[in-house]
Order: structure tokens, then sequence, then C-alpha cells
């Protein structure tokens, strides 16, 4: 029923299956009023559109039209349609006058493709026993549609909205009960007066604590959410689907959308994009023309602007740079940038769906970078690592810097217990916006090279470095840090020292096996590097290619991220080494057989994993008492391999099978 072909964080390009037709997620369902001539939609770009089937449950002619015609032909639209059960009405009116049980058997009757149950909506803020009396009646709802949807066998997807005001335990509560109902999608509901308000901050708390217990395997869709500016913020918290009447009611009121915010007609002196409509008409032209062919040529511009962003963020999410895109879009109003700073502090959450290599490169765009889930994860990673006696931080250069560090390094001041440096016992690291400290011997894994960030540091980024250190130079004895970085830094220092002794050598054993340690887990290089190590580089760039014990391959090192790639011995010598369940898959008795073959690990047939295994990661498949069948690539992270039905779960490289 719904397919994810993409994913970039949270974020995932995807096909929703209906009867009517597959639509491509992240995507707008533009509002149709049932009693109103609309705009053919499907013109400009919709695939999908919503409308309120309580509205035409109350007009005899419509609900006799429906129920004779369809609701497809009532409102002149062939492809997938996703009706409101009169919800909306009910947080206006106070009530309406049909039962859960008669508004989902209405829908299914006019053969909408995508119902919804009667919940209640409750408004941001109201008091706590209010918010838990209609999360109650709202999930005994849920539970009533879905169980009557099975008795009677509808063809009809349901959706269950999840509700809980602006309590987060209770979001987390309710979107936790529904998800155990197994309804098809997961409207997160109550949300247009946050937005209304600009209380965008809070629409982060509300949508990410009602994400961390929706299951990942459903579409989730938030509820009037149609303003373009907020499309990519809300798409990196997990949202998939957007509905709303703005494009329409915003064209009544002579406002132009735009992912900057919006534009009054009377202020406009220029169109703001490159539309049919914008490059058509001049704000005058616009002024000049009836009311109702005024409003329709808005309408049009503001379901471009409106699809125009999805399509682009659905890109982002291709090419791996969504979160660029969000640091970009909330800048285009402070309380969007609050928002984005507020996501900043779910950064672990969203950490479990982030890849560890992508096809685009970090780019610092901003203080929030610094709260982005690849520098979190490094830092983890960076406070996991082995540690020697001594540290030595040195100022950035070209990189890949261990390309271009040699010989005499410069002048350096000195922390902690001052004594002999030895070289043996050093670790080299470079000061780096925005990940901290990066070692030398993994400088060229993704995304510690192929980052970039402006020469003049900012306050934040400063200050974020400074906090960094002073934690970090506590777990060494002694710390050289370079001249060159002192000037910005707020460190305790003794004197300084000459450096004359302090020479970084390059040594390609100690970087396999450190950047086996930060991919793997410590112990790793250890494992797989023993023996007669022979290290093969590339003719053309001088990288590492491919690493042997005597001529016996171990790993290929991937020239795009310096990943390690493992061959049938590396994954031997791995398994043979880490400890169950680190670094594996477990699949069942039924796919022992196929795994052995090298065929692909489907996510039915896996019965465990490792959780931190993360999309790309290289990962031993096994069976349920260890025994090595396998091993290759993660097409998902640990916890979309567990809610996963369907699709692949592993790209097997090779099985074990003699």
């Amino acid at each position: 029923m719904f397919e994810i072909k993409a994913k970039d964080g949270k974020g995932r390009v995807g096909v929703l299956k209906t009867k009517h037709g597959d639509v491509k997620t992240p995507a707008l369902m533009p509002v149709i009023h049932p009693r109103k001539q609309a705009l053919d939609v499907s013109k400009y770009g919709a695939d999908i559109v919503i409308t309120n089937a309580y509205l035409i449950y109350k007009d005899p002619d419509l609900k006799q039209k429906a129920i004779d015609e369809g609701l497809h032909k009532l409102i002149n639209f062939d492809g997938p349609i996703m009706t409101d059960s009169g919800s909306f009405q009910l947080s206006v009116y106070g009530d309406v006058e049909i039962t859960n049980k008669e508004v989902i058997e209405f829908q299914e009757l006019i053969k909408t493709d995508i119902g919804t149950s009667l919940d209640i909506p409750t408004a941001p803020f109201v008091d706590r026993e209010k918010a838990e009396s209609d999360m109650k009646i709202t999930l005994e709802r849920a539970r009533e549609a879905i169980e009557y949807k099975k008795e009677q066998n509808m063809e009809m997807l349901l959706n269950s909205v999840v509700q809980g005001s602006t309590f987060l335990d209770l979001r987390r509560e309710c979107a936790k009960e529904l998800s155990a109902l197994d309804a098809d999608l997961y409207p997160i509901g109550a949300v247009v007066p946050l937005m209304e308000s600009y209380h965008y901050k809070d629409l982060v708390d509300v949508v990410m604590n009602s994400m961390k217990e929706l299951s990942d395997t459903v579409p989730r869709h938030l509820m009037g959410a149609g303003h373009p500016m907020i499309f990519a913020l809300c798409v990196a918290m997990g949202c998939d689907l957007f509905d709303s009447a703005a494009y329409i009611l915003y064209a009544e009121d002579d406002r132009l959308l735009s992912t900057r915010g919006t534009f009054k007609l009377e202020n406009l002196q220029e169109m703001p994009c490159s539309c049919e409509v914008c490059t058509k008409y001049t704000p005058d032209d616009l002024r000049a023309m009836p009311k109702e062919q005024r409003r329709d040529l808005i309408a049009q511009h503001n379901l471009h602007v409106s699809f125009a962003e999805l399509r682009l963020i659905r890109q982002a999410i291709y090419d791996g740079n969504l979160m660029e895109l969000v640091e970009e879009r909330c800048r285009a109003h402070p309380a969007l940038l609050e928002a984005q700073r507020q996501l900043g502090n779910y950064s672990s959450d969203l950490e479990k769906y982030e890849p560890r290599s992508k096809k685009s490169a970090f780019f610092y765009t901003g203080p929030e970078s610094l709260c982005r889930p690849e520098v979190l994860r490094h830092m983890q990673k960076l406070r996991e690592m082995p540690k020697k006696r001594d540290l030595v931080i040195l100022p950035p250069t070209k990189k890949p810097y261990s390309k271009f560090i040699s010989g005499k390094l410069g002048e350096f001041y000195i922390y902690g217990s001052e004594q002999e440096l030895d070289l043996e016992n050093t670790d080299f690291m470079v000061l780096d916006i925005p990940f901290g400290l990066i070692p030398l011997e993994i400088d060229e894994v993704y995304p510690l090279s192929q980052n970039d960030a402006p020469k003049t540091r900012d306050v934040d980024s400063i200050e974020f470095i400074e906090d960094f250190i002073n934690e970090f130079v506590e777990y060494y004895e002694q710390v050289l840090i370079h001249s060159k970085i002192i000037k910005d830094l707020e460190i305790g220092l003794y004197n300084r020292c000459s450096s004359d002794e302090i020479r970084y050598q390059k040594d390609d054993v100690k970087k396999v096996k450190a950047i086996a340690d930060y991919q793997f887990g410590v112990g790793a290089g250890e494992a797989l590097f023993t023996g007669n190590i022979n290290i093969e580089k590339s003719k053309k760039t001088g990288k590492i290619r491919h690493i042997y014990d005597g001529k016996v391959l171990i790993v290929n090192m991937r020239a795009s991220d310096s990943y390690l790639i493992l061959s049938k011995e590396g994954a031997k010598r791995l398994h043979n080494a880490m400890p169950y369940p680190q670094n594996r898959v477990v699949v069942n008795k039924d796919s022992e057989p196929f795994a052995l073959d090298g065929k692909s690990v489907f996510c039915k047939f896996v019965v465990d994993c490792d959780e931190n295994i993360r999309a790309k990661d290289e990962v031993l498949i096994v069976n349920e008492e260890d025994k090595l069948l396998a091993y290759g690539k993660a097409l998902l992270g640990a916890c979309e391999i567990e809610q996963f039905e369907t699709g692949q779960a592993i790209k097997t490289r090779k099985g074990m099978k003699k």
C-alpha cells in the first residue's frame, strides 16, 4: 500500500497505492469544496485531493448524486480522493449530525479512496482534562472504525487521527495506541491553530512526539498544512501528505503564496515567481480584473508554487541535502527559524534514520547545522574511539587534511601535565567546523572531508568548538593546541612549546585500523587487519583501494566516501571478533538457504538486528544461532528494518555457501 523509494533522514519519497492510482509523496492534497465549482487542480500537479464527506452527507442533492454516481464524478476528479469525516465542523460548531459508524459507512458507499473516522480535534493549549477526554473518544472511534471496516470487508483505506492537543505525552500515547490498531494512514490533527498563530516551535514538538510512536511503514499526514514555506521542515520531520484550502482561500483575499511567505497583491510591484501567471500578467493587470477571474489566476499561482516546492523537496531527498533546504527555508521567518532550532533538540531521533554516506557534501549554512544528526553521530563516535596518552590539535588546512599536513607543524600551547611527547602515543586531530575535531587517520571518511563551511566563524560555532574541546581534552594527560587556534578559544593553558619534536607521520595501517574502528566499532581494526597486511593504492589518485593479508583480500575502500567494503575474508574476521549482535542482521530459518546463496534479504525475514545499523552500512547476515550466512549493504536503518514487512532490507554482496 505504501512503498519508500528514497529517503534522507526522516524525509522520504514514497508511493501510496490506491484504487484510483498511485500518489508520489510528499504530496499536497488541495481541498475541493463539494458545493462549489473548483479549478481543475490536476492541471497544476495534484495527484490526489481531499473533500468533506460530512458536507456531502448533509446536502440531500449532493448526497444522492454521490451515492448514485460516485464521489469522483461529483467533484469531477479521476484520481485518488481522501474525505474528511466532519471533524472540522465538530471543532467549529461543537456537534455534527452523524455517528462515527454512519460516516465510515457513507464514505465507503460513495467510493472514497481514503476515509477518516470521526475524531475529536482538540485545540492547542486547552486544559489537560479536556485533552485527555477528547483523546479517549478519538481512540474509541478509531478502534470502532477499524473493526467496522474489517467486519464489512471495506476496500476503502482508513485514516486514524493523532490527537492530544499540545500535551506531548498525550500525543505519544495517542500515536502508540493508534499504531497498534493497524490503520492505513496516520494524520496528525488539530495543528492548524498553531500554524495560523506562527507557533511553529510548538508544531515541531507536536509532530516529533507523534512521530516517536507512529509506524514508519505507513504515510503520515499533517492535517491543514498548506503553506509552501513550511513543507520542507515538515517533510524533514517525517510528514508525507499535506492538505489545505490555502491556495483558494488566500486567492479569495488577493494573497499570493511563496516559500518566503505571503504577498498581498495590493503591495506588489513585481510578480513573485516564474509561473505562467506571473510571466503573463503584471500586478496591475490582476488588480484591474474582475474578482472571480483574479481569484482563479492567483489560485493557479498558489498551486504552482506549492507543487514546485514539493518537487524540489523530493529532489533534495534524492540528492541527500534535505536539511540544507530546511535551513534555507526556515530563514524566511523568525518563527520558522525558532522551529528549526527546536528540531535540533530531536537530533538523536533523526539520527536513527540518517544514512552514513550520501551523494552530496555537507554544507554548513549557519549555527543550526551544528545540530544535524551527522554532527551528533561523529561526536559520539569520537567519544567511543580508543584514546592515546597525548593529543595534538591542529588548525584546518586544505582537505583532506592528512594529505597536506607534514613536517614541522608550528608553535603550540600545552594543556594538562607537561611531559615529553611520545609520538607513538599521540592522537593528531584537526579543529573543524562543524565536526569539532577530526582525527587525521579518519579524515577522508564521509562527511569529515566532504563538507564545507565559511572560513569566517560565527559566534555560535566558536562557542560550540570551545565547549567540545574543553570536554574532550579531559580524556588526555597532555594536549598541545596550535597557536593559530588559541586566539579564538577560551581554554586553560600553561606555556608555549617548541614544535621541532612534533611531526605527523602518515601510517596507512594505522589509518585503515582507525577507519574500521570508526565504522564497525572499537576492536574492528585489530580484528580485520592482522597478518601480512598489504595495501594497494590507486596509481591515479593515491587513495587506498584494496587491503590484503598476503594475497587474500580483506576489504576494499570505496573512493567516494572512504568506507570499507567487506570481502568474504573480511566478513569472517569481523564476525569472529565482534560480539553478537554488533553489525549483524539476523534472519529466520526460511531465509537461511537464500542468504547462503547470496540472495538479498527482505524485511519480513529479519527477526533481529543491531540497533546501531543505519542505511548504507556494511552488515553481517547471520541466523538465530549467530552462524555467518552472508554479508551485504543495509538499505534501511535498524528501526525501519524491524518495522517493515515488505521490501528489501539488505542488498547481499555474497553468501558464505562453499
